[in-house]
């Protein structure tokens, strides 16, 4: 605790990012000072341009594979490419964010002696033969597969985490995120929610991987990040892993189709194969994050949606969905142009 005031100065990782610019957003709402840190790989400035005026918020340009020296009270680790087109653009990277920012970050809450927060994912299940999914699930996972990058680099990452509160003390939480989704989504991240609405928006065909059965559960990004605060203030006693996520389960079919009617699209359904090792079910168990914090989503996938859906066509009046593809193709993502002329991601339902 500060030693002058009861606001805490809480450090946030991949801050500029879609989840951490949101959580800024809430930490500066309730009287924080926030220290946003971010190496703009998928973190953009303008998800935080408003804050900028805040004179409790400041934007530092750093990558978390490097130490970093400041004096927090809480950290919230969020930094690491989320979606397949990022972190598979370079797999050796992603895995060092994971493993080497997990360290630096756990030394830096350990000298401070900071609390610290680890955003893990639902992809440490891997391909679950397990559902719903509960945390003393171990998964099913390819450790040599084209997404082992990220899963596995999260999954080494909560090792960590559970190694220095065993053997140093550090006061850790360890959340697992499920699909989220909300305003300040990449336009071309890959993801399933991204991909239909922009498909739906600009007339284009909605791209389907595999039938279209396999289900999801989708978590609207203020219900995400109320549930990663409530854990973070959780009194001592259950660090985790827990799970953070929307337990209603939709099929992917249900959820182009949900899109279409929204937004009122012309936009057809077509079909490709399944990318390898896409998991065919998803689904939380989030009993814990309801006995621990009490916790639960509250948002609606249809209004939640809406919301997203306003966003988006909010960046395609404005012009800048055409300008966002090109810097995601540029950036080497594994995609290919349809014949309508827009671009197809072969990876398109994670979390």
């Amino acid at each position: 605790m500060r030693l002058y005031d009861t606001h805490r100065r809480i450090l946030v990782t991949g801050g500029a990012g879609f989840l951490g610019s949101h959580l800024c957003e809430r930490l500066l709402a309730r009287g924080h000072e926030v220290l946003c840190a971010d190496n703009f790989f998928t973190g953009t400035r303008r998800n935080v341009e408003h804050l900028l005026d805040n004179p409790r918020f400041e934007l530092l340009r750093h990558d978390v594979t490097f130490p970093l020296y400041v004096e927090v009270d809480q950290v919230y680790n969020l930094a690491c490419p989320a979606s397949p087109v990022h972190y598979q653009h370079d797999a050796v990277q992603t895995t060092k964010t994971s493993v080497h920012g997990a360290i630096n970050m756990l030394g830096l809450a350990r000298r401070v002696h900071a609390r610290i927060l680890q955003a893990s994912t639902s992809e440490v299940y891997g391909d679950p033969d397990v559902h719903p999914q509960r945390e003393d699930y171990w998964g099913r996972v390819n450790p040599v597969g084209l997404r082992s990058c990220y899963d596995e680099g999260k999954r080494c990452a909560e090792t960590l985490f559970f190694d220095y509160h065993r053997q140093h003390g550090v006061d850790i939480r360890v959340a697992r995120i499920f699909n989220t989704y909300g305003p300040r989504m990449h336009p071309r991240d890959g993801r399933v929610v991204s991909n239909f609405i922009v498909q739906a928006l600009r007339g284009e065909p909605i791209t389907i991987y595999g039938d279209g059965m396999q289900t999801r559960s989708f978590c609207f990004v203020d219900d995400l990040v109320e549930g990663l605060h409530r854990f973070m203030e959780a009194e001592p006693g259950d660090p985790g892993p827990v799970n953070i996520g929307n337990p209603v389960e939709f099929t992917v079919r249900d959820l182009a189709q949900m899109v279409i009617r929204l937004t009122g699209s012309s936009s057809r359904l077509v079909n490709a194969p399944l990318p390898a090792d896409d998991p065919m079910q998803r689904r939380p168990d989030v009993s814990r994050a309801a006995r621990i914090f009490g916790w639960a989503p509250q948002v609606m996938l249809e209004d939640g949606l809406r919301r997203t859906i306003e966003y988006f066509d909010g960046l395609l009046a404005a012009g800048e969905l055409p300008a966002l593809q090109r810097m995601t193709r540029r950036a080497g993502s594994p995609a290919s142009v349809s014949a309508s002329g827009g671009v197809t991601v072969h990876a398109p339902f994670d979390a």
